[in-house]
């Protein structure tokens, strides 16, 4: 330590200056140090001392060493992403407590409550001799296990803050244990206790993964936590006004959105009679942009869409361009993210090397609602149609159409696909009482919708789905899947009766349909440690296994609490209902790759389902996971990593990311860019499919250096979709172009276009 140093003075928090104390600086660094392999306090507190100066504030001392141990983070010294998030931590805590050791947690609450910032129910739902016991049971010191990347989320996203001031007011061990509390408040007084520990224990170790609505709103006042929201727009005004104040009430609450718009009628046709011509589409799109970016979700992030509309709508041409750079104001949406609908009749056309024809919905009775429910009703009338002289319609060669879409999917990366038959042939759903007609923001929800006209329609139906994940790289064993499925469905299932809702029918759909949806993350991981490969087949077994489990054990403590609390309302809507499970209705394609036999009881289970049938009418959707990975240090969803260090873009700044145990593994990790095609992907996903009941967020991904005059050639992009259909996948989420960068710097997607599938 130099004497020029030591002649600074800092101001502190009360405003007071006084001389730098260095010896106080070098503790706080060498505890934060403490246990970590091949990190130096010396070199933390040598960077951060160029940056200091005369009147430094003492909470800037304190970002500029975390910011030093961050900027330390390499493939080489991994360690400094901890000791970085120590130093955070307690620069966190000084700031919600004016201390480092938080307060009782019962002590801690009533203020909060008082402030206005918890929801009075916890006072009134918990006694003191409850709080005590739980405030005993919290471990503080698991904050210390967080990474850099976790503790800048949490801090950024996560945590009970003033978004103007940015002061924080709790740490993470209180978010885990409230977020836990909350949910089990309505179990009996004999078994909530218990309950509320297991959960704290998987959330605060991380085996169990929480979405960003839960994490940064559950034991807040606002009670909106799912993450998906889909709506189903008719074609009326009644119908797009009342989606479009849908809209608006949904972002507003940290929901990310998917809007079907397929129905709308397109430009040209006639209105009342042919009184007036229908002005398309585009319009309407615009209105519902508007209404997604009207609100910024309380600052935690971004409000963001998906639009769907199917292949063969007659202004096709110039939706699938909607989100292109080129073209005016007037022709283009392109803050949207768009989903292109086909199904099988349309993929036959391309192999076939035909034509497809387009239609606008409104001229052509039946066909909109077949699209979706009945594939044989609608080849019929989609040729019965073709041959009516009297209907307008357009023909153009599939291999135009689909190069067009893949086009414009390969340039801006968010053109998405849904295989609307896959989604309803492969799916929970009765598809004629209750087809799938959309997806969501993120392409992994798969629910019923019906339009509805206005705010209080009792008919219309906006689906929700409320999700959370499974940490596979934190599992010991297989066996674990059984008590975490159970401890995720009771807790997410009481959730649904803990919100609220801002609109009826939402509460309706919810209320009858009880969707749920338990996705993974850290599959990468997973793979690495298991010494399997995304490329090479060798992980298709294991996959096989894994989502077997996964699937098996949530229906079955879907049982158990139907068992307990009943059935949903509709579960005669489901084919679960009908005795007939996932494992009956999968692309047969998949038993050309995989011969691996189902491990699990189903039979039994198929006789429980069809006795007491289940209390959620989905169980499963695989979701990016974009930044809750990052809370827990583990690789996204099922994707593989850029680069063993991913640095990460968020509002909050550029942040390092590390591969879990880099130092054993880091020859096991298949890296995204390292993997030859997308063949050995899309099999994997299609395996997963297989089970996962729901849909999943599966991206394809090209470098353009591996191939001739280093362009990926249309050949290559539809030989893809093509596979990705043969093998039952039915979403498809990014096309990911490799851009040149450093992999080590190139992961800077923010997942879920800003919106509410970074769970």
């Amino acid at each position: 330590m130099t004497s020029s140093f030591t002649d600074i003075k800092v101001t502190k928090r009360d405003g007071r200056l006084e001389p730098i104390d260095l010896d106080k600086i070098h503790k706080v660094v060498t505890w934060a140090a403490e246990g970590l392999n091949n990190v130096s306090v010396s070199q933390v507190e040598l960077k951060s001392h160029i940056q200091f100066y005369n009147g430094i504030r003492t909470s800037d001392i304190h970002e500029t060493l975390i910011k030093a141990a961050a900027d330390l983070i390499s493939e080489e010294t991994p360690d400094y992403q901890y000791l970085a998030a120590r130093l955070n931590i307690f620069h966190l805590r000084k700031i919600a407590f004016g201390d480092f050791e938080p307060p009782h947690l019962f002590a801690h609450v009533k203020n909060m409550v008082q402030q206005g910032r918890y929801d009075t129910h916890l006072l009134d739902d918990y006694d003191e001799c409850e709080f005590n016991a739980c405030n005993d049971y919290i471990d503080h010191n698991r904050d210390l296990n967080f990474s850099y990347a976790a503790v800048k989320q949490l801090e950024g996203k996560y945590l009970i803050q003033d978004r103007v001031t940015k002061r924080i007011y709790e740490s993470p061990q209180f978010l885990f244990m409230l977020v836990a509390m909350c949910l089990f408040a309505r179990y009996s007084k004999d078994t909530r206790l218990d309950y509320v520990k297991k959960f704290y224990d998987a959330i605060s170790l991380f085996k169990i993964s929480l979405p960003t609505p839960i994490m940064s709103g559950v034991r807040t006042p606002s009670r909106q936590f799912s993450s998906c929201v889909l709506i189903e727009c008719d074609d009326s005004l009644d119908s797009i006004n009342a989606t479009t104040s849908s809209i608006v009430k949904y972002v507003s609450q940290r929901a990310g959105i998917g809007i079907n718009a397929g129905r709308i009628r397109a430009l040209g046709s006639p209105i009342r009679g042919g009184e007036a011509q229908h002005t398309g589409c585009i319009p309407f799109f615009k209105m519902f942009q508007a209404a997604v970016k009207s609100c910024s979700q309380g600052g935690v992030r971004g409000g963001a869409a998906t639009m769907f509309y199917p292949l063969w709508h007659l202004e096709i041409e110039s939706l699938l361009v909607l989100k292109n750079n080129r073209g005016v104001e007037e022709n283009r949406v392109r803050h949207l993210d768009y989903g292109v609908q086909i199904n099988k009749t349309l993929y036959q056309r391309l192999i076939k090397s035909e034509n497809i024809t387009l239609f606008s919905p409104s001229d052509v009775p039946d066909l909109y609602d077949a699209f979706f429910a009945d594939q044989e009703k609608f080849a019929q009338l989609y040729a019965q149609y073709e041959a009516d002289e009297t209907i307008r319609k357009r023909s153009i060669p599939a291999i135009d159409l689909f190069s067009l879409m893949m086009q414009e999917r390969a340039s801006t990366g968010r053109i998405y696909i849904q295989n609307v038959d896959h989604c309803n042939t492969h799916s929970p759903f009765d598809p004629t009482v209750a087809p799938v007609r959309q997806s969501n923001l993120c392409l992994e929800i798969a629910l019923p919708t019906k339009p509805l006209n206005d705010l209080h329609d009792e008919h219309g139906e906006i689906a929700l789905c409320t999700l959370s994940a499974i940490n596979l790289g934190a599992l010991e064993d297989f066996n674990e899947i059984e008590s975490l499925t159970d401890l995720i469905i009771r807790a997410l299932d009481a959730l649904l009766d803990y919100q609220d809702y801002p609109i009826l029918s939402a509460k309706n759909a919810t209320m009858k349909r009880r969707a749920l949806g338990i996705g993974v993350i850290n599959y990468a991981y997973f793979l690495a440690k298991n010494g399997k490969r995304y490329s090479d087949g060798s992980a298709i077994a294991l996959t096989h296994r894994l989502f077997e489990y996964i699937q098996y054990y949530a229906l079955k403590a879907s049982v158990q609490l139907a068992k307990e609390f009943g059935a949903c309302p509709s579960f005669n809507e489901t084919r679960y209902a009908q005795g007939i499970l996932p494992i009956d209705t999968y692309k047969k394609d998949l038993d050309a790759i995989c011969q691996e036999p189902l491990h699990l009881d189903w039979e039994s289970l198929r006789e429980e389902i069809k006795q007491h049938g289940l209390r959620n009418s989905t169980l499963t959707a695989l979701m990016p996971s974009e930044t809750s990975s990052q809370i827990s240090n583990a690789t996204n969803g099922i994707e593989p990593p850029r680069g063993l260090v991913s640095v990460k873009q968020s509002k909050d700044g550029i942040l390092k990311q590390v591969v879990p145990e880099i130092e054993r593994l880091k020859n096991n990790y298949e890296l995204l860019w390292n993997i030859p095609d997308n063949d050995g992907y899309l099999k994997l996903v299609g395996i997963m499919q297989k089970f996962v009941d729901q849909s999943i967020s599966a991206n394809t991904n090209y470098d353009p250096k591996r191939f001739g005059g280093g362009k990926v050639s249309m050949k290559v992009l539809l030989k893809d979709l093509l596979t990705a259909y043969k093998y039952g996948v039915k979403t498809l989420y990014y096309h990911n172009t490799r851009d040149g960068a450093d992999d080590t710097q190139s992961d800077l997607d923010d997942g879920c276009a800003g919106g509410a599938c970074k769970i």
